[in-house]
Protein backbone atom coordinates (compact mmCIF):
# COMPACT_ATOMS: atom_id res chain seq x y z
CA UNK A 1 0.00 0.00 0.00
CA UNK A 2 2.81 2.39 0.86
CA UNK A 3 4.57 1.93 -2.49
CA UNK A 4 1.31 2.28 -4.38
CA UNK A 5 0.54 5.56 -2.66
CA UNK A 6 4.05 6.93 -3.17
CA UNK A 7 3.80 6.46 -6.95
CA UNK A 8 0.71 8.29 -8.14
CA UNK A 9 -0.94 7.41 -11.44
CA UNK A 10 -0.44 9.81 -14.31
CA UNK A 11 -3.45 11.78 -15.54
CA UNK A 12 -5.09 10.03 -18.49
CA UNK A 13 -6.37 13.16 -20.21
CA UNK A 14 -4.72 13.95 -23.55
CA UNK A 15 -3.65 17.46 -24.45
CA UNK A 16 -6.72 19.69 -24.97
CA UNK A 17 -5.14 20.87 -28.22
CA UNK A 18 -5.54 17.36 -29.67
CA UNK A 19 -9.36 17.30 -29.43
CA UNK A 20 -11.45 17.58 -32.61
CA UNK A 21 -12.18 21.21 -33.46
CA UNK A 22 -15.79 22.32 -32.99
CA UNK A 23 -17.32 25.69 -33.72
CA UNK A 24 -18.80 27.27 -30.62
CA UNK A 25 -21.42 29.92 -30.05
CA UNK A 26 -21.45 31.80 -26.74
CA UNK A 27 -24.92 32.58 -25.41
CA UNK A 28 -24.54 35.26 -22.74
CA UNK A 29 -21.27 37.19 -23.19
CA UNK A 30 -20.38 37.88 -19.55
CA UNK A 31 -17.29 37.41 -17.42
CA UNK A 32 -17.19 33.62 -17.32
CA UNK A 33 -17.89 33.48 -21.07
CA UNK A 34 -14.89 35.75 -21.62
CA UNK A 35 -12.62 33.44 -19.62
CA UNK A 36 -14.05 30.37 -21.34
CA UNK A 37 -13.49 31.84 -24.80
CA UNK A 38 -9.94 32.91 -24.00
CA UNK A 39 -9.13 29.48 -22.52
CA UNK A 40 -10.39 27.73 -25.66
CA UNK A 41 -8.42 29.98 -27.97
CA UNK A 42 -5.21 29.70 -25.92
CA UNK A 43 -5.17 25.97 -25.26
CA UNK A 44 -7.34 24.11 -27.78
CA UNK A 45 -8.23 23.89 -31.45
CA UNK A 46 -11.81 24.83 -30.56
CA UNK A 47 -13.00 28.18 -31.82
CA UNK A 48 -15.77 30.47 -30.64
CA UNK A 49 -17.17 31.70 -33.94
CA UNK A 50 -20.21 33.64 -32.69
CA UNK A 51 -21.44 35.50 -29.63
CA UNK A 52 -25.09 36.24 -28.90
CA UNK A 53 -26.76 38.68 -26.54
CA UNK A 54 -30.07 40.51 -26.24
CA UNK A 55 -27.93 43.59 -26.85
CA UNK A 56 -26.32 43.76 -30.29
CA UNK A 57 -23.80 46.25 -28.95
CA UNK A 58 -22.79 43.98 -26.08
CA UNK A 59 -22.40 40.99 -28.39
CA UNK A 60 -20.32 43.00 -30.84
CA UNK A 61 -18.06 44.33 -28.08
CA UNK A 62 -17.48 40.80 -26.77
CA UNK A 63 -16.67 39.51 -30.25
CA UNK A 64 -14.19 42.30 -30.87
CA UNK A 65 -12.47 41.82 -27.50
CA UNK A 66 -12.07 38.05 -27.77
CA UNK A 67 -11.33 37.35 -31.41
CA UNK A 68 -14.79 36.05 -32.28
CA UNK A 69 -15.79 36.21 -35.94
CA UNK A 70 -19.31 37.56 -35.61
CA UNK A 71 -22.02 38.57 -33.20
CA UNK A 72 -25.78 38.31 -32.96
CA UNK A 73 -28.23 40.68 -31.33
CA UNK A 74 -30.53 37.91 -30.13
CA UNK A 75 -30.22 34.45 -28.66
CA UNK A 76 -32.51 33.09 -31.38
CA UNK A 77 -30.11 34.30 -34.06
CA UNK A 78 -27.16 32.70 -32.26
CA UNK A 79 -28.70 29.25 -31.93
CA UNK A 80 -29.90 29.43 -35.56
CA UNK A 81 -26.40 30.21 -36.87
CA UNK A 82 -25.58 27.34 -39.26
CA UNK A 83 -21.85 27.63 -38.52
CA UNK A 84 -22.32 26.91 -34.79
CA UNK A 85 -21.91 23.27 -33.70
CA UNK A 86 -22.28 23.69 -29.95
CA UNK A 87 -23.73 26.44 -27.76
CA UNK A 88 -22.07 27.41 -24.48
CA UNK A 89 -24.83 28.75 -22.21
CA UNK A 90 -23.31 31.30 -19.85
CA UNK A 91 -26.33 33.33 -18.77
CA UNK A 92 -27.41 33.47 -15.10
CA UNK A 93 -28.67 30.07 -13.98
CA UNK A 94 -32.17 31.49 -13.60
CA UNK A 95 -32.23 31.51 -17.41
CA UNK A 96 -30.56 28.17 -18.11
CA UNK A 97 -33.78 26.26 -18.68
CA UNK A 98 -35.11 28.69 -21.27
CA UNK A 99 -31.83 29.01 -23.12
CA UNK A 100 -30.99 25.32 -23.05
CA UNK A 101 -34.38 24.45 -24.53
CA UNK A 102 -33.89 27.16 -27.16
CA UNK A 103 -30.55 25.72 -28.27
CA UNK A 104 -31.79 22.13 -28.18
CA UNK A 105 -34.80 23.04 -30.32
CA UNK A 106 -32.34 24.44 -32.87
CA UNK A 107 -30.52 21.08 -32.93
CA UNK A 108 -27.37 22.33 -31.20
CA UNK A 109 -25.18 20.49 -28.73
CA UNK A 110 -25.00 22.35 -25.41
CA UNK A 111 -22.58 23.01 -22.58
CA UNK A 112 -24.49 24.65 -19.72
CA UNK A 113 -22.74 26.58 -16.98
CA UNK A 114 -23.18 25.15 -13.52
CA UNK A 115 -25.61 24.59 -12.03
CA UNK A 116 -27.48 23.17 -15.00
CA UNK A 117 -30.70 24.81 -13.80
CA UNK A 118 -32.30 26.29 -10.69
CA UNK A 119 -33.97 23.06 -9.55
CA UNK A 120 -33.69 19.35 -10.22
CA UNK A 121 -37.04 19.41 -12.00
CA UNK A 122 -35.82 22.07 -14.41
CA UNK A 123 -32.69 20.03 -15.05
CA UNK A 124 -34.81 16.96 -15.79
CA UNK A 125 -36.68 18.95 -18.45
CA UNK A 126 -33.38 19.88 -20.11
CA UNK A 127 -32.19 16.28 -20.02
CA UNK A 128 -35.45 14.98 -21.49
CA UNK A 129 -35.38 17.55 -24.29
CA UNK A 130 -31.74 16.81 -25.17
CA UNK A 131 -32.35 13.07 -25.26
CA UNK A 132 -35.45 13.46 -27.42
CA UNK A 133 -33.52 15.66 -29.85
CA UNK A 134 -30.47 13.41 -29.83
CA UNK A 135 -28.06 16.26 -29.09
CA UNK A 136 -25.13 16.23 -26.68
CA UNK A 137 -25.72 17.98 -23.35
CA UNK A 138 -23.28 18.54 -20.47
CA UNK A 139 -23.10 20.62 -17.32
CA UNK A 140 -19.94 22.74 -17.22
CA UNK A 141 -18.57 21.20 -14.03
CA UNK A 142 -15.04 21.77 -15.30
CA UNK A 143 -13.43 20.35 -12.14
CA UNK A 144 -14.32 16.84 -13.34
CA UNK A 145 -12.03 17.17 -16.37
CA UNK A 146 -8.89 18.49 -14.66
CA UNK A 147 -5.74 16.32 -14.59
CA UNK A 148 -5.71 16.27 -10.78
CA UNK A 149 -9.27 14.94 -10.74
CA UNK A 150 -8.27 12.02 -12.94
CA UNK A 151 -5.47 11.12 -10.54
CA UNK A 152 -8.01 11.06 -7.70
CA UNK A 153 -10.46 9.11 -9.87
CA UNK A 154 -7.85 6.42 -10.47
CA UNK A 155 -7.03 6.16 -6.77
CA UNK A 156 -10.73 5.72 -6.02
CA UNK A 157 -11.10 3.12 -8.77
CA UNK A 158 -8.18 1.16 -7.27
CA UNK A 159 -9.68 1.53 -3.77
CA UNK A 160 -6.28 2.85 -2.69
CA UNK A 161 -7.86 4.85 0.16
CA UNK A 162 -9.59 1.83 1.64
CA UNK A 163 -13.17 2.23 2.83
CA UNK A 164 -14.26 5.84 2.36
CA UNK A 165 -15.45 7.48 5.57
CA UNK A 166 -15.23 11.30 5.46
CA UNK A 167 -15.34 13.80 2.59
CA UNK A 168 -14.98 17.57 3.03
CA UNK A 169 -15.11 20.63 0.79
CA UNK A 170 -15.49 24.38 1.24
CA UNK A 171 -15.94 27.31 -1.10
CA UNK A 172 -16.72 30.79 0.17
CA UNK A 173 -16.07 34.35 -0.82
CA UNK A 174 -16.92 37.76 0.58
CA UNK A 175 -19.49 39.37 -1.71
CA UNK A 176 -20.85 42.81 -0.70
CA UNK A 177 -24.60 42.72 -0.26
CA UNK A 178 -26.41 44.29 -3.20
CA UNK A 179 -29.99 43.02 -3.22
CA UNK A 180 -30.53 43.49 -6.96
CA UNK A 181 -27.31 41.75 -8.02
CA UNK A 182 -27.21 38.18 -9.32
CA UNK A 183 -25.87 36.54 -6.18
CA UNK A 184 -28.32 38.22 -3.81
CA UNK A 185 -31.50 38.45 -5.87
CA UNK A 186 -33.95 35.54 -5.52
CA UNK A 187 -35.46 36.37 -8.93
CA UNK A 188 -32.03 35.57 -10.41
CA UNK A 189 -31.69 32.36 -8.34
CA UNK A 190 -29.18 33.98 -6.00
CA UNK A 191 -27.59 32.44 -2.95
CA UNK A 192 -24.40 30.65 -1.99
CA UNK A 193 -25.58 27.11 -2.65
CA UNK A 194 -26.56 27.64 -6.29
CA UNK A 195 -23.31 29.44 -7.05
CA UNK A 196 -20.21 28.50 -5.06
CA UNK A 197 -21.89 25.68 -3.19
CA UNK A 198 -22.56 23.58 -6.27
CA UNK A 199 -18.82 22.82 -6.46
CA UNK A 200 -18.83 21.35 -2.95
CA UNK A 201 -21.95 19.25 -3.50
CA UNK A 202 -20.53 17.96 -6.78
CA UNK A 203 -17.28 17.03 -5.02
CA UNK A 204 -19.21 14.96 -2.48
CA UNK A 205 -21.14 13.31 -5.31
CA UNK A 206 -17.88 12.51 -7.11
CA UNK A 207 -16.55 10.70 -4.04
CA UNK A 208 -19.68 9.15 -2.53
CA UNK A 209 -22.51 9.35 -5.03
CA UNK A 210 -25.95 10.76 -4.29
CA UNK A 211 -26.59 11.16 -0.55
CA UNK A 212 -29.00 9.03 1.44
CA UNK A 213 -29.44 11.79 4.05
CA UNK A 214 -29.15 15.58 4.03
CA UNK A 215 -28.92 17.98 6.98
CA UNK A 216 -28.49 21.69 6.27
CA UNK A 217 -27.92 24.70 8.51
CA UNK A 218 -27.15 28.29 7.66
CA UNK A 219 -28.35 31.86 7.46
CA UNK A 220 -30.42 33.89 5.02
CA UNK A 221 -29.78 37.32 3.56
CA UNK A 222 -32.43 40.06 3.90
CA UNK A 223 -33.46 39.24 0.33
CA UNK A 224 -34.28 35.68 1.38
CA UNK A 225 -31.47 33.82 -0.40
CA UNK A 226 -29.02 31.63 1.50
CA UNK A 227 -25.95 33.66 2.37
CA UNK A 228 -24.11 30.85 4.16
CA UNK A 229 -24.72 27.13 4.49
CA UNK A 230 -23.21 24.01 6.00
CA UNK A 231 -24.31 20.59 4.80
CA UNK A 232 -23.92 17.16 6.35
CA UNK A 233 -24.54 14.48 3.74
CA UNK A 234 -24.60 10.80 4.61
CA UNK A 235 -24.19 7.85 2.27
CA UNK A 236 -26.04 4.57 2.45
CA UNK A 237 -22.80 2.96 3.63
CA UNK A 238 -22.34 5.37 6.53
CA UNK A 239 -19.74 7.72 5.05
CA UNK A 240 -20.29 11.44 5.58
CA UNK A 241 -19.58 14.61 3.63
CA UNK A 242 -19.08 17.91 5.45
CA UNK A 243 -19.56 20.86 3.11
CA UNK A 244 -19.62 24.62 3.56
CA UNK A 245 -20.28 27.61 1.34
CA UNK A 246 -20.58 31.31 2.02
CA UNK A 247 -21.07 34.72 0.45
CA UNK A 248 -19.93 36.33 3.70
CA UNK A 249 -16.31 35.18 4.02
CA UNK A 250 -13.50 33.82 1.91
CA UNK A 251 -12.62 30.24 2.78
CA UNK A 252 -9.60 28.07 1.87
CA UNK A 253 -11.27 26.22 -1.06
CA UNK A 254 -9.86 22.87 0.01
CA UNK A 255 -11.30 19.39 -0.33
CA UNK A 256 -10.45 16.01 1.14
CA UNK A 257 -11.40 12.37 0.80
CA UNK A 258 -10.47 10.19 3.78
CA UNK A 259 -10.60 6.42 3.92
CA UNK A 260 -9.48 3.64 6.23
CA UNK A 261 -6.12 3.27 4.44
CA UNK A 262 -5.25 6.79 3.27
CA UNK A 263 -6.56 10.26 2.54
CA UNK A 264 -6.33 12.80 -0.25
CA UNK A 265 -6.07 16.52 0.41
CA UNK A 266 -6.26 18.93 -2.51
CA UNK A 267 -4.25 22.07 -2.84
CA UNK A 268 -6.20 25.31 -3.14
CA UNK A 269 -8.41 25.81 -5.01
CA UNK A 270 -9.80 22.30 -5.26
CA UNK A 271 -12.13 23.34 -8.06
CA UNK A 272 -9.36 24.58 -10.40
CA UNK A 273 -5.93 23.37 -11.51
CA UNK A 274 -3.78 23.10 -8.37
CA UNK A 275 -2.48 19.86 -6.91
CA UNK A 276 -3.00 17.19 -4.28
CA UNK A 277 -1.36 15.40 -1.40
CA UNK A 278 -1.81 11.76 -0.40
CA UNK A 279 -1.30 10.74 3.23
CA UNK A 280 -0.97 7.23 4.61
CA UNK A 281 -3.21 6.07 7.44
CA UNK A 282 -0.47 6.93 9.97
CA UNK A 283 -0.51 10.57 8.79
CA UNK A 284 2.78 10.51 6.89
CA UNK A 285 2.93 12.16 3.49
CA UNK A 286 3.14 9.62 0.68
CA UNK A 287 3.09 11.91 -2.36
CA UNK A 288 2.51 15.51 -3.45
CA UNK A 289 1.49 16.21 -7.04
CA UNK A 290 1.47 19.76 -8.42
CA UNK A 291 -0.20 20.64 -11.69
CA UNK A 292 2.63 21.14 -14.24
CA UNK A 293 0.61 22.02 -17.32
CA UNK A 294 0.52 25.81 -17.25
CA UNK A 295 -3.26 26.23 -17.54
CA UNK A 296 -3.98 28.04 -14.27
CA UNK A 297 -7.27 29.28 -12.86
CA UNK A 298 -10.08 29.42 -15.43
CA UNK A 299 -7.71 28.40 -18.21
CA UNK A 300 -8.60 24.94 -16.89
CA UNK A 301 -11.97 25.26 -18.62
CA UNK A 302 -10.12 24.21 -21.77
CA UNK A 303 -10.24 20.63 -20.47
CA UNK A 304 -14.03 20.43 -20.35
CA UNK A 305 -14.37 21.92 -23.84
CA UNK A 306 -11.87 19.43 -25.23
CA UNK A 307 -13.66 16.58 -23.47
CA UNK A 308 -16.98 17.65 -24.98
CA UNK A 309 -15.45 17.77 -28.46
CA UNK A 310 -14.09 14.24 -28.04
CA UNK A 311 -17.42 12.93 -26.78
CA UNK A 312 -19.29 14.48 -29.69
CA UNK A 313 -16.74 12.94 -32.06
CA UNK A 314 -17.38 9.56 -30.45
CA UNK A 315 -21.12 9.91 -31.00
CA UNK A 316 -21.98 10.25 -27.31
CA UNK A 317 -24.88 12.33 -26.00
CA UNK A 318 -23.55 12.91 -22.47
CA UNK A 319 -20.34 12.86 -20.48
CA UNK A 320 -19.19 9.54 -19.01
CA UNK A 321 -17.25 11.45 -16.33
CA UNK A 322 -20.21 13.58 -15.25
CA UNK A 323 -23.48 12.02 -16.41
CA UNK A 324 -26.61 14.12 -16.71
CA UNK A 325 -28.32 12.09 -13.97
CA UNK A 326 -25.58 13.14 -11.55
CA UNK A 327 -26.05 16.82 -12.39
CA UNK A 328 -29.76 16.35 -11.64
CA UNK A 329 -28.97 14.60 -8.34
CA UNK A 330 -26.67 17.45 -7.31
CA UNK A 331 -29.51 19.91 -7.82
CA UNK A 332 -31.86 17.64 -5.88
CA UNK A 333 -29.43 17.84 -2.94
CA UNK A 334 -29.33 21.62 -3.22
CA UNK A 335 -33.15 21.73 -3.51
CA UNK A 336 -33.46 19.92 -0.19
CA UNK A 337 -30.80 22.02 1.52
CA UNK A 338 -32.49 25.25 0.39
CA UNK A 339 -35.83 23.87 1.58
CA UNK A 340 -34.41 23.16 5.03
CA UNK A 341 -32.89 26.65 5.20
CA UNK A 342 -36.15 28.28 4.15
CA UNK A 343 -34.47 30.09 1.25
CA UNK A 344 -36.73 32.07 -1.06
CA UNK A 345 -37.46 30.17 -4.25
CA UNK A 346 -38.37 31.80 -7.53
CA UNK A 347 -38.80 29.31 -10.37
Amino acid sequence: MTDALATLPAPRHPDPADAPALRWGVLGPGGIAADFTDALHRHTGQRVVAAGSRSAERAAAFAAAHGVERSHGSYEALVSDPDVDVVYIATPHSEHLEHALLAIAAGKHILIEKPMAVTAEQARRIVAAAREAGVFAMEAMWTRYLPQTDIIRQLLEREALGELRVVTADFGGHVPYQPESRLWNPALAGGALLDLGVYTVSWASFALGAPAGIIAAGTLAPSGVDEQAALLLSSAGGAQALLSTSLLAGTPSLATISGSAARIETDSPFWGPSGLRVFRSDGTLAAHWRDPYGRPHRDGMAYEAAALARYVGEGRTESPLHPLAEAVDTLATIDEARRQLGATRVE
